[in-house]
């Protein structure tokens, strides 16, 4: 397994809806070992393939021990409302409040290639709500209002400096500097 870079805000790839996978192969299960290796290096909770560079309709999540592997994946029903914090790999250090659906179904295709189907709840739904928009191209920012949303990106841009890059390395050593939060989505 290896440590894949993960795209930041300008990078155009987190815009795109992701493609999707028509048959679970080893590479794809490989892909999604090397995201979850990286997720956890980072001190997230969920990562889906555009932000490691990729187009394939896949994201990882791993909340309060549920680990899962979802390909495809799509919310089949929701209820609900609540507001909560959120941050994300592609926009470090950057949070806002968003307003997600309390309890969701999700059906997708596991790593193993069969049907999968669940429900959840809390933050479980929260990150699984949060990987779906990456693979659709929406990112948490997107639900704030516009002025909320400028001082996020503006924020953002203040961290990065002048250099913008549109991807960052991670290491395992910066999973104990980097981050301020214990987990982002």
């Amino acid at each position: 397994m290896s440590l894949l870079d993960i795209y930041l805000l300008d990078a155009p790839i987190l815009r795109e809806v992701a493609k999707p996978v028509p048959a679970v192969t080893d590479a794809l299960r490989a892909l999604a070992d090397d995201m979850i290796e990286t997720m956890h290096a980072a001190k997230g909770i969920g990562l889906a393939a555009p932000q490691v560079g990729r187009t394939e309709r896949l994201c990882v999540v791993d909340v309060d021990g549920a680990r899962h592997v979802l390909f495809n994946p799509e919310l089949v029903s929701s209820e609900g409302a609540e507001v909560g914090e959120e941050g994300c790999l592609s926009i470090p250090d950057v949070y806002g409040d968003v307003e997600r659906a309390t309890m969701v179904r999700v059906r997708a295709t596991g790593r193993d290639g069969e049907p999968v189907e669940f429900g959840a709840t809390g933050l479980l739904a929260r990150c699984v709500q949060h990987e779906i928009d990456h693979l659709n191209g929406r990112l948490f920012i997107d639900y704030l209002s516009l002025l909320k949303r400028r001082q996020a990106i503006a924020k953002y841009r203040k961290l990065q400096g002048e250099e913008r890059p549109l991807s960052r390395k991670i290491v395992p050593a910066e999973a104990a500097e980097h981050h301020h939060r214990d987990e982002e989505l």
